[in-house]
Parts: C-alpha cells; structure tokens; sequence
C-alpha cells in the first residue's frame, strides 16, 4: 500500500479536472492505496518570494496552507498533480505550489545537475484536462512537468493522462462523453502495479 497525494491545482466544482481526479482516486483507493486530495482552490498557496528565510530546515515565512501540507508531501509515497490546462500549461496554482518545495529542499554540496541541494525522493504523476486536443495542446505543460519534477527536483515519473477533448470551455463538462475517466480509474488502479 501506497501513499498517494493528489494536488488538484484549479478546475470547476464537478469540472473536467475534478472528474478526471475522482477517477484516479477510486482506482488508486481500490487498488488499496491510501488516497488524499488537496483542492488548491480550498488551500491557498502563494508563490514562493525568494527571500531564502526558509533555508535550510526553516519553515516558509508565508501564513498559508502550504506549511499545513508539508507534512502530508513528506509521508507521500506519491504526488499525483492535477491541472486543467490554462495558457497552454499547468495552472498558476499548482506552479506556486511546485515553487514552495524550495523550504524543503536540504543541502546537498554534492548535489547533482548542478543543484545546491536535494530533495525529498517521491514518485510523480500528472492529470491533465483541455478543451482542446491538438498534437501540440499539451507541449508546455508536459516540458514544465518533466523539467521541473522529474528532471530538477529528482521526483521518479509514474506517468501522465493527458485528457484532451473535454468541451468547450464556456459550456459543461463533456469528460463523461470520451474514455478519459476510465482511463483514469485504470491508471489510478494499475500505478503501483508490479
């Protein structure tokens, strides 16, 4: 059994995004996992201010949710982030959650590529919704997951659903009308799956 924490970083109440979670969430709670969900709409978390008061062991100066979460990321086996596409990448939301990781990094002089400290080890997935579902729809927000998470802070990539299609964004939700929340309940079931 596994610890997974899922980050949903915006989306309407009953949107795309907040379907495509329950889906992976009742997977993943089938499949025996613990599962918890963070609605960043419901925690606020600001942007990191670069002020290094954090460093090293310190807690954020910042009165906000995310010090509340700290300990919830740490005992995580899994971050799971979750995200409607906004400007062609992940929400503002969940970027200002990914920079608040900075107050738990900790030093490391023999860091590698070129960091100057490290951070905790988790495994990583991410969730994403889009109105539209060009080849293209989904490239930034894919570079800034792989680059940041995976690449820079050393997080292991468990995979992606990418759910393109999902309706206009001036009209309901249409994520019930494609595969994408079976999808989800398979991934969410199979992520640990030997």
């Amino acid at each position: 059994m596994k610890k997974i924490l899922i980050i949903q970083g915006g989306g309407r109440p009953n949107g795309n995004t907040d379907q495509l979670v329950k889906a992976f969430a009742k997977g993943a709670d089938d499949a025996g996992h613990e599962v918890e969900i963070i609605s960043l709409i419901k925690n606020e978390v600001k942007g990191c201010l670069g002020c290094n008061a954090c460093r090293y062991g310190k807690p954020c100066v910042q009165k906000d949710s995310f010090n509340e979460i700290v300990p919830k990321i740490m005992a995580a086996d899994m971050l799971v982030f979750a995200s409607p596409l906004y400007f062609w990448t992940i929400s503002s939301r969940i970027k200002a959650f990914i920079e608040r990781f900075y107050c738990i990094a900790e030093e490391d002089k023999e860091s590698p590529l070129g960091r100057y400290e490290r951070y905790p080890e988790k495994d990583c997935a991410l969730l994403m919704t889009a109105a539209d579902n060009f080849f293209w729809t989904f490239e930034q927000a894919v570079s800034y997951y792989k680059f940041t998470l995976v690449n820079y802070i050393g997080f292991h990539d468990r995979g992606m659903l990418l759910a393109g299609g999902c309706g206009d964004t001036n009209g309901k939700p249409q994520i019930d009308k494609t595969e994408h929340l079976s999808a989800a309940f398979q991934f969410g079931k199979e992520i640990y799956k030997e």
